[in-house]
């Protein structure tokens, strides 16, 4: 179902996503976040959605629509590193920041920090261009929100 998007991100040198399909590649960055444990929580997706709607002002049905078409990518995207670097090469680097304060916000919103997401979020950022202490900042940044 995605192989013609799949294709167009991971080209050699991909264009710069047109919105709706940036979108659809961050989310399913979240998703595989979210199940980078073995266990993808009902928690862990209602934040998604949660976080699609804040984010990309969705209604609550567009931001579900969004997140069952990324779960779908999710499924068929190659490797983690590939798929990253596909992001960061198609995605600017604000938005790109601003995606790894939203990763920390889904891996901490059961309130439990696992070696699973930790190691995916140390995975992502630097291929994402994110360096260790912006990353820890954006981490700090969510849980001044969240306390």
């Amino acid at each position: 179902m995605f192989g013609e998007f799949l294709k167009r991100l991971t080209a050699d040198n991909p264009e710069q996503l047109p919105d709706p399909d940036a979108r659809l590649a961050l989310t399913a960055l979240l998703v595989r976040l979210a199940k980078s444990d073995g266990h993808y929580a009902d928690v862990e997706a209602a934040r998604i959605g949660a976080i699609l709607q804040r984010r990309f002002n969705l209604s609550t049905s567009a931001a579900l629509e969004l997140r069952e078409s990324a779960e779908q990518l999710e499924s068929e995207a190659p490797d983690t590193v590939r798929f990253t670097r596909a992001i960061k090469d198609a995605v600017a680097l604000e938005d790109r920041t601003q995606v790894i304060e939203v990763l920390w916000e889904l891996a901490l919103v059961d309130g439990d920090r696992n070696d699973e997401e930790d190691g995916m979020l140390r995975l992502v950022a630097p291929l994402l261009g994110i360096n260790d202490r912006d990353s820890a900042l954006a981490r700090q940044r969510v849980l001044d929100r969240e306390s």
